[in-house]
């Protein structure tokens, strides 16, 4: 697709996901995350279909030319406490989404990717925004999620997990999930230890938090 090289992130149609996505998004996440698609810890088939039936209204994707470039996942939640340590199968319900609650106050993302030959061009803002959208739209509290500390491994020898975020925070390391997450309004607020079996965050995830200014008691 040469239109890759040359597009601005008007060019991508944001919208909800349809069944007839589930394959393109496969291979997005085949070529977004290939260090997970080693291990098999990606969507499948099955999974990206209890999504759509259990909360359409939360899955997103990016497409361009017809071609799917992003996606994004989304459930409702209410965690047992604000700020409850969680893992990404507890929260998530092993990926099939079946801890979502249409009562909750948060809208977690669960997942968030974008095709490689299009990043860093505002189509993972755009995602955001739409799921922005989506926590307006239900007067949710608040949307949190957590981020894989994807450049951790290249420094675990010098920082624990919470003093890099830190630093990523203050801008003094950058790091490719949080510093994108903290570009789009969210606030770190900790860590989440064993959060997913990953060898890039060596399995350390931040629990991020974007308030939403508009909503109603």
């Amino acid at each position: 697709m040469s239109s890759f090289y040359v597009i601005d992130a008007n060019s991508v149609v944001i919208r909800q996901t349809e069944y007839s996505d589930i394959p393109g998004i496969i291979e997005l996440q085949k070529q977004s995350f290939a260090d997970l698609a080693k291990i098999g810890n990606i969507w499948s088939e099955h999974e990206l279909q209890n999504h759509l039936e259990i909360f359409p209204e939360g899955q997103l994707v990016a497409e361009l030319d017809g071609k799917i470039v992003g996606s994004a996942t989304s459930l409702i939640v209410r965690l047992k406490t604000e700020y409850a340590e969680h893992t990404w199968n507890g929260v998530t319900g092993n990926g099939l989404l079946t801890t979502h609650v249409r009562n909750g106050d948060s809208l977690y993302g669960a997942d968030i990717s974008t095709h490689p030959q299009v990043r860093h061009k505002g189509i993972g803002h755009r995602l955001y925004q739409g799921r922005k959208d989506i926590t307006m739209k239900f007067n949710l509290r608040r949307m949190i999620a957590g981020g894989r500390l994807y450049n951790y491994c290249e420094y675990a020898d010098r920082y624990d997990p919470s003093n890099y975020a830190h630093e990523v925070v203050d801008c003094r390391l950058h790091d490719m999930v949080l510093s994108f997450d903290l570009l789009n309004g969210f606030k770190y607020i900790k860590i989440l230890p064993n959060y997913l079996e990953d060898t890039r965050s060596l399995n350390y995830a931040s629990f991020i938090e974007w308030i939403n200014p508009h909503f109603r008691t």
